[in-house]
């Protein structure tokens, strides 16, 4: 499987955008600098079509470790899940 570096996200939408480089790389981050607040601040980020940013938190519970079975206190913690729009589904199906 292969994947997609920012360096080569900033390329693709400077070139499918008509923009340079150092626009598309300040627009990279601009929306990755938005999407993180809205987050932070528990608010999810939803682009109709292509899928949307939720925020999640985890309560603080008990984990074990797998090696030794033994007990570990896991702390309460905030993440983020992504859920697929239809049109981008579709996308990856046709």
């Amino acid at each position: 499987m292969t994947h997609m570096t920012k360096a080569e996200l900033v390329a693709a939408i400077a070139d499918k955008a008509g923009l340079n480089k150092t626009q598309a790389k300040e627009a990279v981050d601009a929306f990755i600098s938005s999407v993180s607040t809205s987050l932070k601040a528990g608010k999810e980020v939803r682009l109709v079509g292509f899928g949307s940013f939720v925020p999640v938190k985890r309560a603080a519970g008990v984990a074990r470790n797998p090696r030794t079975g033994e007990a570990v206190k896991r702390p309460a913690s905030a993440s983020c899940r992504f859920r697929v729009g239809d049109a981008l589904k579709n996308t990856l199906n046709a």
